[in-house]
């Protein structure tokens, strides 16, 4: 199967976690997220633009961040214009970005962006609040002990 999310092809990345469960690679995270996604776990500032089409809008930072907590590696951002950063995720040589299909045919640079930290993005309350609730929908479907 092809996915449309950038770098959904470079290979398996394995979780560094089992709190979700073990059986985890960028592409079934995109598949859980992708019926957890939604308005209220959308950026304020993008709801308008937010629709069951087009999923990962105003998904990134939390999405990232989560990704993070489940493969490890490290959350970097391209700055867009307005002044904000597309969140991404680089683990060892795999470059991933499960939001990237909100820019439909706008190409990315994934080249040289700086590293993105949750302490920053998280002194958002509202941001932190949508990253948990994300984080928590993921467990209460997929946690320990759930069918995987």
């Amino acid at each position: 199967m092809e996915y449309g999310f950038y770098g959904w092809n470079q290979g398996d990345v394995p979780a560094v976690t089992d709190e979700y469960g073990n059986l985890w690679t960028p592409c079934r995270l995109y598949d859980a997220l992708h019926e957890i996604w939604c308005e209220y776990t959308c950026a304020p500032r993008l709801r308008e633009h937010w629709s069951s089409e087009n999923r990962t809008v105003g998904q990134c930072s939390i999405t990232a961040f989560l990704a993070q907590d489940i493969f490890g590696g490290r959350v970097y951002g391209i700055l867009r214009p307005g002044g904000n950063y597309h969140c991404y995720n680089v683990v060892g040589d795999c470059v991933f970005d499960l939001t990237s299909e909100q820019f439909g045919q706008e190409k990315l640079d994934y080249r040289d962006n700086p590293e993105q930290f949750r302490e920053v993005h998280f002194a958002k309350e509202e941001k932190r609040q949508r990253y948990e609730f994300l984080k928590g929908e993921l467990k209460k479907r997929f946690g320990r002990g759930k069918e995987q």
